[in-house]
């Protein structure tokens, strides 16, 4: 292409008169992501160059169409997509025609009309008009309830069914339609997905892969029906359903069509250019008509069209690189693709068919989920299907874009990067140094090697900065340990540490987790580690017990707690001690006690020879020295007498100790006991990031001890004084003075809103002491004492959550649960000779 030629010259300013030049105007159809990112490249070369017009279709800014499925998922609002805002086109001279579409082409007087009547001249035309879903054309097709899957109008639209309830029938068991069922399925719909091939995603995925996603996705509830052919859409007024050529008829009340797209092609066809399946375009971008170029999924060039997003930048710089006067070439693009459902992890890329002279290199591990197979033809990668375990995927997919000789790799190859590159002993930055700087880090968000480390050199110098910076590892997290490694190879001990992880299972730290939980409405162990890519298969003793409390605290009465992700004393709800026994904790009320419970309490020690009693320092008994087969006998005697467990054993509310108050003691101001059995009859039962230890004194000489609880009430004659954040434990820590208080009723709601706070707050294993220093005084007057709807919230919260805590696990286990866990473990002893003769 002469880019000299007919059309392609600024005209010239008459400088020497004095008259400015005028830049060259260049409309652009399209306001989607192909369009403005093709004005972006140009404005990066030449901001000044042209003077740039866009007509959009929709009513909107540009924003990042892939991102549509977060959106319907509820993971990203549309705020969050938009790539550039109205002041991205203030700011670069540009005029944005939004809503009004180009409904014609003039090529001989070089202007466009919109279909308000707009006319506007061009000396460049770039056509971005994208492409249109395809509708297959069976009978209901155009009933109200049937949509695509392809704008934000049709994400709304979606949104409004869902928020309706009922069934939902996704017609395409592509990409997309995948995509669109997950988010309908997220807002509750029932979802049934018809795919008339047999194998979902059966362009990107072998037989084997789509396999595996097909029974991920109905271990999640959806219905899932290969080889379903779809012979009409049935209903009066609006979609009721769905009938299959077979006969079967599936009841729904939103479809939506996801079966293909379709080069958009009606303009460019309508004013003459030349059209195959898209609209015709040379290595430059130049179609038929010198003065018009087209770019994205409108376009056919070498006889191919595309309808991913990598291509599409591709084309974007060398439409750029012409129109500035440094014409490169577009030389067309290999694929890849990754789904976008969360905690389902597939990666494709190149030809995987097979074929004369194909081989396959293939890694099963059906227990982990694993699927990997690798297609190599003369030496060389040519395509790669990943199930379970994506994280090799962007080494896969350069090595294959550069056609490398992989020979001396393949004995490792399926084993991944690490393997390959020194038998698992290499270095894994410099393996992450190796990548081009155009190898895809984060496919969620699109983000390559060399964006990555433009962040960095720009200054961000941790995981959150590159994240808030480029959105690399800001989604499913997955590609995490490369950014990390791009982290330490940019900057060095420059780095700056990120918050500690929960272990060494996951990249992300307590809070991290916790957050994901709450917005993903994560509710098992197994999904908080799937969805967040844990790197082992079941975790560790460090983050299931942590995860099983995240998971009781977030969705209380609707998760179902994991006994084995607890510690054995919570198990056994009993302390062990060193010679294998238990001792046993029965609760009393504020430290109260009666002749009934000292009777059963006595009883129970003669009965099972417990060798000792002793008093604790929270004001119980402790029954030292009982079998663990005994246990559930044990509690049912003291449930007998009324006595429920003392949780001595859990990291959870222990006791309330006070002292005699006002009832006895000469000094005591307010009824401490009382108001001790109170707090206790309240919060017993609640489970918290550490044990958890209240005190109510009935003066300031403080009897109870409560200035070293970790919430404590001191009575005073005005009213209470609130204590937060004791302990007498190894680190010695007097308590913070929260707040002062006049009822025995606002004691019980700041008691209340300061637990949850806590319990929502602070990470596992972390006391209020240490919490405190951490997050600061301020920050707990400012939640509790300063703000008085949040602290009415709190304290809702936590009444809520004892709604479904308050069951004696004695009793339960006394009436037989888990019996096993308590059953004497068989005695081997040694077969004498005269026995086996």
């Amino acid at each position: 292409m002469d880019f000299t030629g007919d059309g392609w010259t600024a005209e010239a300013a008459d400088e020497s008169a004095g008259v400015p030049a005028r830049r060259e105007r260049l409309v652009v159809v399209g306001n989607g992501m192909a369009g403005c990112r093709a004005i972006e490249e140009l404005l990066a070369r030449d901001a000044g160059r042209y003077q740039v017009t866009i007509f959009g279709a929709e009513p909107r800014v540009n924003y990042n169409r892939i991102m549509l499925s977060p959106v319907l998922a509820g993971e990203k609002s549309f705020d969050d997509i938009v790539i550039n805002g109205h002041d991205w086109y203030r700011d670069n001279g540009i005029e944005l025609i939004a809503g009004d579409p180009v409904a014609a082409i003039d090529r001989v007087g070089r202007t466009v009309t919109s279909r308000a009547g707009r006319t506007v001249a061009y000396d460049r035309l770039l056509i971005a008009t994208g492409s249109d879903p395809f509708i297959i054309p069976v009978p209901g097709k155009d009933l109200p309830g049937v949509i695509s899957f392809r704008d934000m109008n049709d994400v709304d639209a979606m949104l409004a069914a869902a928020d309706k309830g009922g069934d939902a029938v996704v017609i395409g068991g592509g990409l997309l339609g995948l995509e669109a069922a997950h988010g309908l399925s997220l807002r509750g719909m029932k979802v049934t997905v018809l795919h008339l091939m047999s194998t979902l995603m059966e362009r990107q995925l072998d037989e084997a892969a789509g396999w595996l996603l097909k029974s991920a996705l109905e271990a999640r509830g959806q219905t899932i029906l290969t080889g379903a052919d779809t012979a009409e859409i049935v209903g009066t007024d609006a979609v009721e359903g769905v009938r299959l050529k077979d006969g079967r008829t599936i009841p729904a009340s939103l479809v939506v069509m996801a079966v293909g797209i379709r080069p958009n092609v009606a303009l460019a066809r309508d004013c003459g250019l030349e059209v195959g399946r898209g609209i015709k375009v040379d290595d430059h971008m130049v179609t038929s008509d010198p003065a018009i170029l087209a770019v994205g999924e409108c376009v056919e060039h070498d006889g191919q069209v595309y309808g991913l997003v990598a291509p599409l930048w591709e084309m974007c710089r060398a439409l750029a690189d012409g129109l500035t006067g440094k014409p490169t070439g577009y030389r067309g693009s290999v694929t890849s693709t990754k789904l976008k459902v969360s905690g389902i992890d597939v990666f494709s890329a190149g030809d995987f068919a097979g074929g004369d002279g194909a081989e396959d290199i293939v890694l099963r591990d059906a227990s982990r989920g694993v699927y990997k197979r690798v297609v190599v033809k003369d030496d060389r990668i040519v395509g790669a299907v990943l199930y379970g375990d994506t994280a090799d995927g962007s080494w896969y997919f350069d090595l294959l874009k550069k056609r490398e000789d992989i020979s001396d790799l393949r004995d490792f190859l399926i084993f991944g990067q690490a393997y390959a590159s020194g038998g698992g002993q290499a270095d894994p930055k410099a393996a992450v140094a190796a990548l081009s700087d155009d190898a895809e880090i984060c496919g969620c968000n699109g983000v390559s090697k060399g964006q990555v480390v433009a962040c960095i050199e720009g200054g961000a110098c941790s995981l959150d900065a590159v994240r808030a910076g480029c959105k690399a590892s800001a989604s499913c997290g997955s590609c995490t340990g490369l950014v990390e490694n791009l982290l330490a190879i940019t900057l060095g001990d420059a780095v700056e540490a990120g918050p500690k992880t929960l272990c060494k299972c996951t990249s992300f730290g307590h809070d991290d987790v916790r957050r994901e939980i709450v917005a993903q409405a994560m509710k098992s162990i197994p999904e908080v580690m799937q969805k967040l890519h844990w790197s082992t298969p079941d975790g560790c003793s460090s983050c299931r017990p942590a995860l099983n409390y995240y998971l009781l605290c977030a969705w209380p009465g609707e998760y179902q707690d994991d006994q084995q992700s607890r510690f054995v004393n919570e198990r056994m709800h009993a302390n062990i001690q060193k010679d294998g026994t238990y001792s046993v904790v029965p609760r009393m009320w504020g430290g109260l006690t009666n002749p009934r419970e000292l009777r059963a309490i006595a009883d129970v020690v003669e009965k099972y020879n417990a060798p000792m009693v002793k008093v604790t320092g929270g004001q119980r008994l402790d029954i030292f020295g009982i079998r663990k087969e005994d246990l559930p006998a044990v509690w049912a005697d003291l449930n007998a007498a009324g006595m429920v467990s003392g949780h001595a054993y859990g990291k959870s509310l222990r006791t309330v100790k006070t002292c005699v108050g006002s009832e006895w003691c000469r000094f005591g101001t307010q009824d401490s006991t009382g108001l001790g059995v109170k707090i206790e009859r309240m919060s017993w039962g609640s489970w918290m990031p550490h044990k958890f230890k209240i005190a109510v004194s009935g003066c300031p000489r403080n009897c109870a001890e409560a200035t070293i609880k970790d919430f404590g009430v001191v009575c005073v004659d005005s009213g209470y004084e609130l204590h937060v954040g004791g302990n007498g434990g190894i680190k010695v820590r007097a308590t913070d003075l929260l707040c002062k208080v006049a009822t025995e009723q606002e004691a019980l709601d700041y008691c209340a809103a300061f637990i949850q706070l806590y319990r929502e707050e602070a990470r596992y294993l972390e006391r209020t002491a240490p919490w405190i220093e951490r997050i600061g005084l301020d920050y707990i007057k400012s939640r509790i004492v300063e703000d008085d709807e949040g602290r009415r919230a709190l304290t809702e919260r936590f009444l809520h959550s004892q709604r479904f805590s308050q069951d004696d696990p004695w009793a339960e286990r006394a009436a037989g649960q888990a019996r096993e866990q308590h059953a004497h473990m068989a005695a081997f002893k040694p077969i004498r000779e005269e026995e086996l003769a």
